[in-house]
């Protein structure tokens, strides 16, 4: 799938490059996929001659902005953003049922380890802060039956996480019994089926729009916006709703 590919880069200059990650693929090499000669880091590596720095992640199946330094030092500035929480992520996000119009998720989320990865971690450690806002963009109802109901309904979502804990957007959506469409790990399997059948859809609905970050030299605030694949704007003109 990703054998010649060319990531988007959103923005680049001497100290930093952006890309739009596409699903499916990941950003660096890791043991839990072991047999992925694909990912992020390797890519952009080779297609802009130089080496990067992974700053953040993206969950393999979430697509968006990803950010990368190409120097240590730059790296280091950038972590110190994320790690101080002075940066601005957002994502939407499609999923199950009518939301709030608005809300504050505050649920510690326990620490997931990995079979493999994390196999001689120990599992027994306290639960973590976790906080995300959210937003309700849209809404949609569908003449769809799924499993006892005749009609099924789902919320566009804009989500901003205030913590960076792993899977932390999925597990909150889950928390709220509003689980994202297409996730495996923590979605509706009939709801997933459902999108598959009907919409061909076989990616998880969730997106990174947008990052602001300070410039670690320029010390202006920038934003960084992706746009979204042809997956997620088929089914927003299936669901009639705006891009």
């Amino acid at each position: 799938m990703f054998k010649n590919y060319e990531l988007e880069i959103l923005y680049k200059d001497e100290y930093l490059v952006v890309i739009n990650k596409p699903t499916s693929l990941l950003v660096h090499k890791s043991m839990i996929d072991s047999k992925e000669i694909y990912f992020a880091m390797k890519i952009l590596r080779d297609q802009i001659g130089q080496w990067v720095y992974p700053i953040h992640r993206l969950d393999k199946p979430t697509s968006g902005v990803l950010l990368f330094a190409l120097d240590s030092h730059t790296a280091s500035l950038l972590n110190e953003q994320f790690s101080s929480h002075t940066i601005i992520k957002k994502y939407i996000a499609v999923v199950r049922g009518y939301i709030n119009e608005s809300g504050f998720i505050d649920h510690a989320l326990s620490i997931k380890n990995d079979k493999i990865a994390d196999k001689s971690s120990c599992n027994e450690k306290e639960a973590q802060e976790a906080q995300t806002k959210y937003t309700k963009l849209d809404t949609v109802e569908l003449d769809v039956a799924v499993g006892k109901y005749d009609k099924t309904r789902y919320s566009l979502v804009e989500l901003e996480p205030l913590t960076g804990r792993k899977h932390q957007l999925r597990r909150h959506m889950k928390h709220l019994s509003h689980h994202i469409l297409g996730d495996t790990k923590y979605g509706r399997g009939e709801h997933n089926k459902m999108v598959r059948k009907h919409y061909n859809m076989n990616r998880l609905l969730l997106h990174a729009t947008s990052l602001e970050i300070t410039h670690p030299y320029t010390k202006e605030r920038v934003t960084f916006n992706a746009s979204l694949d042809k997956t997620f704007i088929d089914i927003f003109t299936n669901f009639g709703w705006n891009i």
